[in-house]
């Protein structure tokens, strides 16, 4: 074992700022000489990802507990007293989710705050991500902090950071929280006050449902289209998770009157007991919404992650239920509220639709049609409430309003009050949108497809790795540094025409065997992206927030805008076969 891993581990197991039970475990672990269970808890300090930090609940420095959660929090505080040094009172929003131990993280991160002198807002039940992203504004807080992991399994929990901005922490203020994190080496120089303390001492407020009114008058503003409401059916999941009465709550003020919960995943539940993965993209975890659906004819079925940013539909289309992947889901929401904001006369005069770079092209193409500009960032919805709030403030021009966006992953934005995706008000829009065609006598995939005559075809796929440990992060890391050092010059059969590399900050082009390289205007971060002379684009990312490296692939093919049915059927299938060939292709080479 490596001494500074033991050295850490007796640390834990001795010191009187851990609690008798944590001392008793770690030293269960050292006088078992169990190396493996020490080496993957305390070869490394909880990292700060994409949004914060996640991980697998348990005592160790590689852990997510309530000392690490304290740990965060005294960086963020350092950070934030450091940063806004005028005389005004700092605030600090915070809310929570259904997981194991949130409200405990969610009180120990609001008696960090208190000791350090900034107030903290908390919510009095659990409240969902974007609520929270609201709070910051609506109370004019300099961060907020949600306590989630999102929809990793129930062994997770995490810790989400937010600026006064309202959206996630970005550099340079991530990357000092996390200096400050890592520099606090032991856990005793933490400063902390008991929940009970802080409220007494009116340095913790607990929010209620003064804040929830606010937050759904304004969700109430986003609609845009009131057709084919009576009579419409839906069925809900929040999966165990945050969404059962904001989710609700809303649908019922935008008129959808039969809402219909599923009742075994209606509860709150950490242990998320009826699925395996408590996230609306996986198949399996939307089945027992779609088989309540199916009983009860309804014409959508929504489901939810636990802390309700991202969103599931699926559409009964004659005896069937259609599953929308997030691309598809992204095109039609994005098409639909442009189209509805240009209707109704609402539409800006600069109007700006925002994606992420491993979101489909077919947003730009949507927002070019309605005379909107699409602009592309990072991975990860943080970048996108960056780039809004960079052109609110003047240091990103020439002025946009941005009026929707969103990424592949599941996740919309429509209006800007809240700075992170949304499931809420996405799953009224949601429910507007496939009311309103229904009511025209058309299906989402009838919509699909007037979308592709418009456009072309494009279908995308995501493939997914999960490498668990450091064992699993060191292979990461060899998979990204192959594909950086030695990068392949043909994918399946097609030339690799344009290399970015985010990191690097850098695009190649190659011609005729000449490369030409520039720079590439995005901030920096472990990104890959292959465009293949056939117009086919392949992206290798490592997942800032869980053990996973994903691979996207997307491809297009023009049509004919009076192709026939069977014409955009043979497109389909062609673009099918041709994204089977590329994960194929690729995947072979990561692994080799």
């Amino acid at each position: 074992m490596q001494d500074n891993i033991r050295k850490l581990a007796q640390y834990w197991s001795t010191s009187q700022v851990f609690d008798e039970k944590t001392r008793a475990e770690i030293a269960g672990l050292l006088s078992s000489n169990n190396e493996k269970e020490l080496t993957e808890r305390f070869y490394r300090d909880l990292e700060f990802g994409t949004g914060g930090m996640r991980g697998i609940l348990g005592a160790g420095s590689a852990r997510m507990n309530i000392y690490n959660v304290r740990k965060a929090s005294q960086a963020f505080a350092d950070e934030l007293n450091a940063f806004f040094k005028g005389p005004e009172e700092k605030r600090v929003a915070i809310s929570y989710d259904s997981r194991h131990f949130s409200r405990d993280f969610a009180e120990a991160t609001a008696g960090v705050m208190a000791a350090n002198g900034i107030r903290a807002y908390i919510t009095r039940e659990l409240r969902p991500t974007p609520m929270l992203s609201f709070m910051v504004r609506h109370y004019q807080c300099k961060g907020g902090v949600c306590v989630t992991a999102s929809h990793n399994p129930p062994e997770y929990n995490g810790y989400k950071v937010y600026w006064e901005t309202g959206g996630q922490i970005v550099p340079p203020h991530d990357e000092a929280v996390i200096r400050r994190y890592a520099a606090l080496t032991d856990y005793e120089s933490i400063r902390f006050m008991s929940f009970a303390e802080g409220v007494k001492k009116g340095l913790i407020h607990e929010v209620g449902a003064e804040f929830d009114e606010i937050y759904f008058k304004e969700v109430d503003k986003l609609s845009v289209r009131k057709e084919g409401r009576e009579g419409f059916k839906i069925v809900y999941s929040p999966l165990h998770g945050t969404g059962a009465y904001p989710v609700t709550e809303a649908l019922k003020r935008w008129g959808f009157k039969d809402v219909m919960v599923v009742p075994e995943q209606a509860k709150p539940d950490g242990n998320f007991p009826t699925v395996k993965y408590p996230n609306p993209e996986e198949p399996e975890a939307m089945k027992m919404a779609i088989d309540l659906g199916r009983k009860v004819k309804a014409d959508l079925v929504l489901g939810t992650d636990p802390d309700t940013d991202r969103i599931g539909i699926v559409v009964r289309e004659g005896d069937e239920y259609r599953v929308f992947n997030g691309n598809q889901i992204g095109s039609l929401l994005v098409d639909f509220y442009l189209s509805g904001l240009k209707d109704a006369g609402r539409m800006p005069a600069n109007p700006l639709v925002i994606k992420t770079i491993v979101t489909t092209d077919q947003q730009d193409d949507i927002a070019r049609f309605y005379g909107a500009t699409c602009e592309e960032t990072l991975t990860g919805f943080k970048w996108i409430c960056q780039l809004v709030d960079d052109i609110e403030k003047g240091r990103s021009k020439p002025y946009r309003q941005y009026v929707c966006g969103g990424e592949e992953s599941y996740g919309f934005l429509a209006g800007t009050f809240v700075r992170d995706k949304d499931a809420v008000s996405a799953c009224c829009i949601a429910a507007e949108m496939v009311a309103y065609y229904k009511a025209q006598g058309k299906t989402l995939s009838m919509v699909l497809d007037e979308l592709y005559l418009r456009h072309g075809v494009y279908l995308e796929s995501l493939a997914t790795l999960t490498l668990p440990g450091k064992e699993g992060a060191d292979r990461i890391r060899q998979m990204m540094e192959h594909l950086r050092s030695d990068p392949p010059r043909e994918i399946a059969g097609s030339e690799v025409r344009i290399l970015r590399d985010v990191d690097a900050q850098t695009e190649t082009s190659f011609d005729k065997g000449k490369a030409t390289t520039k720079p590439y205007d995005l901030p920096r971060s472990n990104v890959l992206q292959f465009v293949l002379a056939d117009g086919s684009k392949v992206s290798a990312r490592p997942s800032g927030t869980e053990p996973k490296i994903k691979f996207y692939f997307s491809v297009h093919e023009s049509l004919s805008k009076t192709a026939s049915p069977a014409e955009l059927s043979s497109a389909k299938g062609r673009c099918a076969k041709r994204l089977t060939e590329l994960e194929a292709a690729f995947n072979a080479m990561a692994r080799s």
